[in-house]
């Protein structure tokens, strides 16, 4: 009797859990929700919540990387953004991320990168290459970060991204404009020290709880790739930029 009241008051415990869990899930999906919801007619928050807690996303479930790092207007060094990266390793040479202006349940999204192997890149058209950038230095210089995970896991990951390039197209600037006006502009990454915004990288750095200088000392051991040709067009005096050009229509 004894024991069948303690596997009954195990059972209830397991059981107390769970509710607890699922409350505590709820709880986050309606405190997101009313957050984000704010202003909205109640009827569509309540669907926010549904659908939050009812329906499957694969493809936003599967992004299992989370990084962050800054870009620069590809025509412009002076426009420099923070960015956070959301990935999926789609396949063994091609990475595609989704990204926020920060790591928040209300973040805006203002753009998309997709990142290759070196052996992808060189096989690319040569008037597809300058769309594309290296990660050679955001790598090296600790800018860009994994937060949140183990040392010895990150080195590994950025042991392989050192090598490869990305091409990015942010379609909210948000370091101009409340809303996303506009067209997509092509985004790229420094190549250099000197290039990244010292101060809104400290700023990022106390923000996050990461070090880029104690991440770029432990990433001296990486070694460093040859750029292939192609990348990073800027660093030769001229880039390429997206513009809004008005086109005949087509009909069938």
């Amino acid at each position: 009797m004894t024991r069948a009241n303690g596997n009954r008051t195990f059972g209830l415990g397991v059981a107390a859990g769970v509710a607890a869990a699922a409350a505590a899930l709820v709880g986050r999906k309606a405190v997101s929700a009313a957050t984000i919801g704010a202003g909205h007619p109640l009827k569509h928050r309540a669907l926010d919540l549904a659908s939050g807690l009812l329906q499957a996303k694969y493809p936003v479930e599967a992004m299992s990387t989370y990084l962050n790092g800054f870009h620069m207007y590809a025509d412009d060094m002076g426009r420099q953004v923070e960015a956070s990266h959301f990935c999926i390793h789609l396949q063994h040479d091609l990475h595609q991320c989704v990204i926020f202006d920060r790591n928040a349940a209300d973040a805006r999204l203002i753009g998309i990168e997709y990142i290759v192997s070196a052996e992808r890149f060189a096989e690319l058209p040569e008037d597809e290459k300058p769309l594309w950038h290296s990660h050679h230095h955001e790598v090296k210089s600790g800018v860009l970060v994994a937060p949140g995970i183990p040392e010895i896991a990150e080195r590994s990951y950025f042991e392989d991204l050192v090598t490869t390039y990305g091409k990015t197209f942010h379609t909210w600037q948000y370091d101009r404009d409340d809303f996303p006006y506009g067209i997509p502009q092509l985004m790229m990454a420094f190549t250099g020290d000197g290039q990244a915004d010292e101060s809104a990288v400290a700023e990022r750095d106390r923000r996050l709880g990461v070090s880029s200088s104690q991440r770029r000392q432990k990433r001296a051991g990486i070694p460093t790739p040859e750029v292939l040709p192609g990348a990073n067009p800027w660093e030769s005096g001229r880039s390429v930029q997206m513009r809004l050009e008005e086109v005949d229509f087509r009909r069938p």
